[in-house]
């Protein structure tokens, strides 16, 4: 099909032809913005990885950390009484962390500004923005 020119294209063939570029270009829009979410989400996925990585060498290095200290202590106190400090050192660290969590989880309010915002709505649409000050 061959294009019209300018000069003798109809208002329907120049608005069909806006239209069908318009979203030719909607459509390479929608394909980068996949291309660009495929890339982050590998990137993302590298690092989470990573950080799982670093938590596992985390976790053993305090697994060999705790078992040094118990056969450190276990020649001065013996074998259960050292195993029983070392447990109990992890018992504390637990508790304390364990509070902390609890008092970080209890400042957490959720997401009061778009609430407030979200209840706004209706009013707006119906065109009553007096009652959204």
């Amino acid at each position: 099909m061959t294009e019209p020119t300018p000069s003798s294209a109809s208002v329907g063939e120049l608005l069909g032809e806006v239209t069908r570029d318009l979203s030719t270009l909607l459509r390479q829009e929608v394909e980068l913005a996949k291309a660009e979410v495929r890339q982050s989400a590998q990137q993302a996925t590298k690092g989470a990885s990573m950080f799982a990585g670093a938590g596992v060498a985390g976790h053993m290095v305090l697994l060999f950390l705790s078992v040094a200290l118990w056969w450190g202590l276990g020649n001065a106190i013996g074998w259960a009484w050292s195993a029983l400090v070392v447990a109990v050192v992890w018992l504390v660290v637990a508790a304390v962390l364990f509070l902390r969590g609890r008092a970080e989880s209890r400042r957490v309010r959720g997401l009061p500004r778009t609430a407030e915002s979200v209840k706004k709505i209706p009013n707006a649409l119906q065109g009553h923005e007096e009652k959204n000050s």
